[in-house]
């Protein structure tokens, strides 16, 4: 039977850069050493007072409909974070709209901002989803290739040179995704310019501010101009070790909340109500655990980047913030779909090649910061023995024989 061309646009690439992680949970079932580095998946429980807040409001009968736009308590709590996290002064509960998770914020932006044939501007390498959400409506990514020498921070005169009359919205995600930077208040600045001038939207996905290692994040909707076309995606998937719970939230104009409303009736119709008060719960009283999650995946990177500093084969990207770091595997003169196949299938360990997120990322393996630091140990010692046979056979290959040059 037929399916629509809708099909084709969601799938490629994105859907298949999981198959190695799939791959790992299916010998790790079967009582394998596997060590799975190849999802952002926190292995900290939610926070015990969270939980209970989920069953004392499930108890008490909140298992009907909720409010479609989000339950307004929840809304002005999110509004509340967001200002506290650099957003404008001014937002309050209705420029808030609540869905099953950031994933689902960004579908649904996406839907009521982009038409076929719009073009998004999107640096990469980037989230593996991002291309699916944009082609789902018709639009088309337009890539901005970002340097590993540059530590894979953009380029403004890059992104400025891609702008076409097509070009309908800059799609940015700081802290990053899979390299773990964030942007700069100076590089906001500057993006915010372009969409002045250029009636841009501006979309960010800001699911990680909440580990930001150093410093404090940025958000461009405070600057001048910038309120009305920009929206902020977010979740307490990543901060609250909530991923399973699937609530997220938009932040942008209002007229926007009131599409989003309208897409949510034929859609999701609204979230748990349950979920949500437990999501208030977590922004009322933020757990000590969260400081505890924010301090583990520090010593995580630093147990990454202490066990590979004196490798001449590999090398870190040290990350500012977030659960994922990236890994130069470059000199062992294997591509990284290679490399990640043959990690996982002769050394036990899963991560995901670099450039599933793009070609920029080529050349690069990106690891997961979601098991405790003596694992992650073990994994680069792993890591590092795979880099050093890789390398071997490669100087090998490249060897002339019997003397001869070509």
């Amino acid at each position: 039977m037929p399916y629509s061309a809708l099909t084709q646009r969601i799938a490629g690439e994105g859907a298949s850069a999981w198959n190695i992680h799939f791959r790992a949970k299916a010998r790790q079932a079967r009582g394998e050493d596997v060590i799975i580095l190849s999802v952002g998946d926190p292995d900290f429980d939610t926070p015990p007072s969270i939980v209970e807040a989920a069953v004392t409001s499930l108890r008490s009968g909140a298992t009907h409909y909720a409010d479609v736009q989000g339950k307004h308590a929840l809304r002005e709590r999110i509004a509340a974070f967001h200002r506290s996290h650099g957003g404008h002064a001014e937002t309050d509960a209705e420029h808030v709209a609540v869905l099953a998770g950031a994933q689902c914020g960004l579908y649904a932006t996406a839907q009521c901002l982009l038409d076929p044939s719009d073009e998004v501007i999107i640096p990469e390498p980037a989230y593996v989803t991002y291309e699916a959400v944009v082609q789902a409506t018709g639009a088309v990514p337009v890539w901005v290739p970002l340097s590993a020498d540059d530590g894979f921070q953009p380029r403004v005169a890059a992104i400025e040179a891609s702008i076409t009359p097509r070009t309908k919205a800059i799609l940015l995600n700081s802290p990053h995704n899979p390299t773990g930077q964030c942007l700069t208040p100076a590089m906001w600045e500057s993006i915010a310019t372009l969409c002045r001038e250029h009636d841009l939207w501006l979309i960010v996905d800001a699911v990680y501010a909440d580990l930001i290692f150093d410093g404090e994040h940025a958000s461009p909707d405070s600057l001048p101009g910038m309120r009305e076309r920009t929206v902020v995606i977010s979740s307490l998937s990543k901060s609250h070790a909530m991923t399973g719970w699937r609530l997220g939230w938009v932040v942008g104009p209002r007229e926007l909340m009131s599409h989003l409303v309208n897409l949510a009736l034929c859609m999701l119709y609204g979230c748990q109500p349950f979920i949500q008060d437990a999501a208030i719960a977590a922004l009322d009283e933020p757990p000590a655990a969260l400081a505890a999650m924010r301090d583990t995946y520090r010593e995580r990177r630093d147990a990454v980047v202490e066990t590979l500093r004196d490798s001449e084969i590999v090398a870190t990207l040290s990350p500012a913030a977030g659960m994922f770091m990236m890994v130069d595997i470059r000199a062992t003169g294997l591509g990284t779909h290679a490399f990640a196949d043959r990690l996982l299938d002769e050394y036990g360990v899963s991560v995901l090649a670099g450039d599933a997120f793009g070609a920029s990322a080529a050349g690069f393996v990106r690891l997961s910061l979601t098991v405790d630091a003596e694992r992650l140990r073990e994994a680069c010692r792993r890591i590092e023995r795979c880099a050093q046979e890789c390398q071997g056979e490669s100087r090998l290959a490249a060897r002339p024989l019997n003397g001869m040059t070509s």
